[in-house]
Order: C-alpha cells, then sequence, then structure tokens
C-alpha cells in the first residue's frame, strides 16, 4: 500500500514527459503564484530542486515543478533546510514502496518538531518574563498617577 498522495508522486517524480495539452507557467507568474522571487525559483532549480523546461531562454514550469514547490515551501516553513528536503525527495520512487523516503521524512520531521516544541517553550518563557517585567514598570507608573 503506498502513502503517497498524487500531488506527492508528481511532485517527486523525475522523468515524467510532458503530457500533450499540459500547461505551462512561465516564472514571473509561478513567483507570483507562491509568493516567491525569481531568484528564489532560479536558486532552486540551480540546487536541482526544480526542473523547468526550456524554450530558448524562458523557464517554463509544469504541474511536477509546482507541487515539488509545494513541497520545498512547505519544508522551509517548518524549518527543514534545503538539504533535507532535497533529500527526502531524491528519495521517491515512482514504482518502489517509498518506506526509505517516508521513514526519513518522519524522522526528520520528528526531530524538527522536537526543535519547535524547545522553541516555543523558550519564547512562552521569554513573553512571561517580559510581561512581568511591564507589570513591575508600570504598576509604579499607574501608583504615582493615582495618588
Amino acid at each position: 500500500m503506498k502513502l503517497v498522495s498524487p500531488g506527492e508522486a508528481a511532485a517527486n517524480t523525475n522523468d515524467i514527459p510532458a503530457e500533450a495539452g499540459e500547461e505551462f507557467v512561465r516564472i514571473g507568474e509561478m513567483a507570483k503564484k507562491y509568493g516567491v522571487t525569481l531568484r528564489t525559483l532560479r536558486f532552486y532549480e540551480d540546487k536541482g530542486l526544480l526542473n523547468p523546461h526550456r524554450d530558448g531562454s524562458t523557464r517554463l514550469y509544469t504541474r511536477r515543478d509546482k507541487a515539488r514547490l509545494k513541497l520545498i515551501l512547505l519544508g522551509r516553513k517548518v524549518g527543514f533546510s534545503l538539504r533535507d528536503v532535497k533529500q527526502m525527495m531524491d528519495l521517491y520512487d515512482p514504482t518502489g514502496t517509498n518506506t526509505k523516503q517516508l521513514r526519513l521524512a518522519l524522522d526528520k520531521s520528528e526531530k524538527q518538531r522536537a526543535l519547535i516544541d524547545d522553541a516555543i517553550g523558550e519564547l512562552s518563557n521569554s513573553m512571561s518574563v517580559v510581561r512581568q517585567m511591564l507589570v513591575e514598570r508600570t504598576a509604579p507608573a499607574q501608583a504615582s498617577a493615582a495618588g
């Protein structure tokens, strides 16, 4: 049983030929749709994360590229490095069970979750200290204004 959604499959397959009638998106449209810069898209291409088709110097992005970009942005949002994201995407095998990919993704996700939980705890503590400092610093001012 595969636990890979069709979007993930499209995102990870490296050798999907362009289907007849497939719609391509130019780099500007892609950047605008996903809220990234042209430079970011070119950088992801240089790192082997995206592989747009070329028509001369024009980059044309497919549905597969869109799915991969969504995964990249999700990975970055939760704190994965681009190396981690690429490593997880590169393990995808369209003909296999992808258990190695899934195990790696789960392992990295569990570690990242622990780091995020620690950071949230530290932020919560800092916020409590700042709140207390505000109470202490505004209480004397309010007391003298009332007196």
